[in-house]
């Protein structure tokens, strides 16, 4: 995936130049500036923005950023309205204009990790990390296992935070190194509802599928398997293929805020 594309960080590096320039130009004019009885336009709305451009692009290149979780393909752990803090820390930040990275971590095995639509790089995604380059990924009715291991998998019939969204879903608490989480699967057709069309057409090779709820794949070098915790409602690696490590962008770590749920606010992931 060599394409570039155009994000907010894209757009916030041409507002930086751009309010520079002008910041730069008035710098040069201060005193002929000084005598006029109003500031110009390009002064107002353009040099005087410079720092706030770039102390905005400086914090969301180098330490966090904050999108927005558009569909359901992440729930329960995520809901629609989410506001995401991610640490770009985590693995290093992405220079503006290049898929180039500045590595400080790698990411592993269940993180929930933004990254670059592969089908479309200036659109963020979020998924959870199932499978690291060289792990064997065997799927069968929503349940994951990793070379040979199954996630530990259980029904959980209290789950408390069931919302309206949730209708015909049941929820399952899967354990995996020690880490936990709840995902979602259709009750009538559990694991069994996204084809692994991408398996089947680019990856056969790597893939074995022999139904929708039941296929294996071995994560070819430099690529990760992302899943959505709604299992049976995610466009994910099942759909669009395998994630190239250059198109990872950071780990969210936070929901920040979601303005449709305020009791969602500062719920570590």
């Amino acid at each position: 995936m060599n394409e570039i594309g155009i994000s907010i960080l894209e757009y916030l590096s041409m507002g930086t130049a751009v309010t520079g320039i002008l910041w730069l130009l008035a710098l040069r004019r201060r005193s002929q500036l000084a005598a006029m009885a109003k500031k110009p336009l390009w002064v107002t709305w353009g040099a005087e923005l410079f720092a706030v451009f770039a102390l905005v692009l400086g914090g969301r290149v180098a330490l966090a950023d904050w999108p927005n979780v558009p569909s359901g393909s992440m729930e329960p752990t995520l809901r629609v309205g989410d506001y995401l803090l991610v640490n770009k820390l985590a693995y290093g930040p992405r220079l503006p204009f290049t898929n180039t990275a500045i590595e400080t971590g790698q990411p592993e095995r269940g993180d929930v990790v933004v990254f670059r639509y592969p089908l479309d790089v200036s659109v963020l995604y979020v998924k959870r990390l199932v499978g690291l380059p060289g792990d064997v990924v065997t799927y069968s009715r929503g349940v994951v296992a990793i070379n040979g291991e199954p996630f530990h998998a259980s029904l959980d019939e209290t789950y408390a935070g069931r919302k309206p969204e949730d209708d015909g879903q049941v929820f399952v608490d899967e354990t995996a190194a020690g880490r936990e989480r709840v995902i979602k699967l259709d009750a009538k057709h559990p694991g069994a509802l996204v084809t692994p069309q991408a398996w089947v057409a680019s990856f056969p090779d790597a893939c074995e599928v022999l139904a929708a709820d039941s296929w294996r794949c071995k994560v070819p070098t430099g690529k990760y398997l992302m899943m959505g915790d709604n299992r049976d409602n995610s466009a994910d690696s099942r759909v669009w293929g395998f994630l190239d490590h250059r198109e990872v962008y950071g780990k969210a770590v936070r929901v920040i805020v979601n303005f449709s749920d305020l009791k969602r606010a500062f719920m570590p992931l």
